[in-house]
């Protein structure tokens, strides 16, 4: 059996499917949210994405809102919020608030990718001039300057005072896909969480940038790392697959500059790869756990045991709800997590 000890989390995309609404897409977070809290996973997360008809989340504080109003111990929390999008003294407030009305149970997770496309990125951030990240350690400092309201002396921010969110500070986490992120989350002494489930290639050199750098914090006193996986558990190997097959080609449109509502496996059956196509394909679920229950078990307790991370964080795209609930209720069974009533 898996370790018991290696939580397992859920990172929720809202996915829109063939046929249905953004909106019915948002009802599904509510129910999953609760679905999962009952299988005894550890956090719910959403993450920011913009300008994709096949996923909802576009405003994590709003969704994680009414996500906390239907949930009662589950921790809620951003996978992540892009901060560029930001102003540092917003997400301080939003963020501030929902700690305020659920203590304890909010995460505030910070990504400095534009989760877009570039024209969409100008269009959130109001012109081409801000489309850097070069100002993401300022920003950094700023948003935790607001929780704290430790800004030095004669900072231009220092006589703000951030309501609700100064003595509501969430529990701060790095996101990141390249060693970038891991030497921020290091330095700053906050938990970190890599983006596996797309950026396979960077992982180990992350995690050893992020271990070796590591400064104590007053909230961490030692390396915490999480681990963002897709996985897809099936009745067998079979079903799995035909579970996940959509996401293929949602993730060609994407690449191609054309995204689209998520697709149906029969839409995915139909379409015909190019060679090109089906390598682009292959690279990038290379590494997604997709099988029945064995399968699946054997491979993260395989993933656990080489990185020697502290957490899991999944997440199941398939076209069907219903389906999706059942990989979770599945994947749960096999981790022997506690379930409530």
């Amino acid at each position: 059996m898996p370790d018991p000890t290696v939580p397992l989390s859920v990172l929720d995309l809202a996915p829109v499917g063939r046929g249905s609404t953004p909106a019915q897409a948002l009802r599904n977070s509510i129910d999953l949210v609760q679905q999962v809290e009952r299988l005894g996973y550890r956090r719910h997360w959403v993450a920011e994405h913009h300008n994709m008809p096949g996923i909802a989340s576009s405003s994590p504080p709003v969704l994680l809102a009414h996500l906390a109003s239907v949930t009662n111990t589950i921790r809620l929390g951003s996978g992540g919020l892009m901060l560029p999008n930001h102003s540092a003294l917003a997400v301080a407030e939003q963020f501030g608030m929902l700690e305020a009305l659920h203590p304890g149970r909010i995460d505030l997770g910070i990504g400095r990718a534009p989760g877009t496309d570039p024209v969409t990125a100008t269009a959130l951030r109001r012109g081409p001039g801000m489309l850097g990240a070069d100002d993401f350690p300022e920003q950094m400092t700023e948003l935790l300057g607001f929780f704290s309201g430790s800004f030095p002396a004669g900072h231009p921010y220092e006589r703000i005072t951030a309501v609700p969110a100064r003595g509501y500070t969430p529990s701060i986490w790095m996101l990141g896909s390249s060693t970038y992120g891991a030497h921020a989350a290091a330095v700053l002494g906050l938990p970190y969480s890599f983006a596996y489930h797309f950026a396979p290639a960077m992982l180990d050199d992350a995690l050893a940038t992020y271990r070796s750098a590591f400064r104590p914090s007053p909230t961490l006193e030692t390396p915490y790392t999480m681990l963002g996986v897709s996985v897809v558990c099936g009745e067998s190997d079979e079903h799995a697959r035909w579970l996940a097959a959509p996401g293929a080609l949602a993730f060609l449109r994407l690449r191609q500059g054309r995204p689209d509502v998520y697709p149906s496996p029969e839409e995915a059956a139909e379409y015909q790869f190019t060679p090109f196509e089906r390598q682009q394909v292959e690279d990038w679920t290379k590494s997604h756990v997709v099988g029945g229950v064995a399968t699946v078990r054997s491979r993260l307790e395989a993933l656990v045991e080489r990185t020697g991370v502290d957490e899991l964080m999944v997440t199941t795209m398939a076209y069907d709800y219903n389906e999706r609930v059942a990989s979770y209720t599945r994947l749960a069974d096999a981790f022997a997590l506690t379930t409530t009533l």
